[in-house]
């Protein structure tokens, strides 16, 4: 590099455009990749210079940039065009979370804000440990990523781990340290016989159409498409190894493995089954004391289980007894927890 730290900074994937940002380092950017769309107005700040395996080179050049932020072995072909021309360029190639933090504390070295990225590095590491803390205990769906659809081509190592840190266990977890997407081809019969109870697909920008997931051949017998259980999360905040995934694309997650634990609603929809992993004993302990009449009073169940069990539809406050007296802490068992515990209809005890 002629300065450091750098002044004029070209990003050519959107991951490192997001870090500057929450850096406040802004500035320093003089271009950025076409996909760049966090925050939303880095689209109208800077000029895009690049799609993911193409730039324009010229373009680049124009804007006499001290520092080239690239990814992956994908752009090795415009890093090579770049360096040849005299440009200094840092190219990242990490395909997990530990490479995710580590190109944010990266990224603040580079333009002297180690401080920052430090913070916002820990900031994501102590997030990522409460929520998978609040998986704990819980049921765990097992959930197919799709990152294209033809052929079919299974999470890559991030997502992978951000499924077990929501609370969800990767149907291909042997495929996700595969860095080409090549290498993460799956037979349809694969995910068939694989069962997952959820699908999150994202085709790398293309529209996920769930429709058309679920009348693959032979995929009727997936639990998630009987269930409906077919979620897209866009591109940007889950297939771009940056904060986006460490944030949105998480919590895009965490929310469709609750919905899959969630119970059938009382007013309908969904297919009307209840699997036996949407209640853990511990849950179903708690359910069994709970009567489907009158109600108990919550000093009587286990703390830990109310909020999840309310959360989720299987327990109602109820604010008066039988005799109409108020009861502020009184729970009563819904309909669909009465269909989980006892499918065949048996009476509860």
């Amino acid at each position: 590099m002629r300065r450091f730290p750098p002044e004029r900074i070209v990003c050519l994937t959107e991951e490192t455009v997001e870090t500057l940002y929450l850096l406040g380092e802004q500035v320093r950017i003089v271009g950025v990749s076409g996909y760049a769309v966090r925050p939303s107005q880095v689209r109208r700040e800077k000029p895009r210079v690049s799609a993911f395996t193409s730039a324009d080179i010229l373009k680049i050049l124009a804007l006499d940039p001290d520092l080239v932020l690239a990814f992956s072995d994908l752009q090795a072909d415009i890093v090579a065009e770049l360096v040849r021309a005299g440009v200094a360029v840092h190219a990242f190639n990490h395909r997990d979370v530990a490479g995710i933090l580590a190109m944010i504390r990266t990224v603040g070295a580079l333009v002297g804000a180690n401080g920052r990225a430090e913070a916002l590095a820990r900031g994501y590491e102590e997030r990522l440990v409460r929520v998978a803390a609040e998986a704990q205990g819980q049921p765990r769906p097992r959930v197919f990523f799709e990152e294209w659809d033809e052929p079919l081509i299974s999470g890559i190592g991030w997502v992978s781990e951000l499924v077990r840190v929501a609370g969800g266990e990767d149907v291909f977890p042997e495929l996700a340290a595969q860095a080409a997407a090549k290498d993460r081809i799956v037979a349809p019969e694969a995910v068939a016989a694989a069962a997952p109870d959820v699908i999150l697909a994202s085709w790398c920008g293309k529209k996920v159409v769930p429709a058309r997931i679920a009348a693959r051949p032979g995929w009727d017998a997936i639990p998630a498409v009987r269930a409906n259980r077919i979620t897209e999360i866009k591109s940007p905040l889950i297939l771009q190894p940056g904060p986006a995934a460490l944030t949105d694309g998480l919590d895009a997650i965490v929310a469709a493995l609750e919905a899959a634990r969630a119970p059938v609603a009382e007013s309908g929809g969904g297919d009307g089954r209840h699997r036996p992993w949407a209640l853990s004993e511990r849950h179903r302990a708690v359910l069994r004391k709970v009567p489907d009449d009158g109600w108990v009073e919550g000093s009587r169940l286990d703390g830990r289980c109310l909020d999840l069990l309310l959360r989720r539809g299987w327990i109602r406050r109820v604010h008066a007894d039988p005799q109409g007296r108020a009861r502020q802490d009184g729970y009563q068992r819904t309909s669909a927890a009465r269909l989980a515990l006892f499918p065949d209809g048996r009476p509860s005890k």
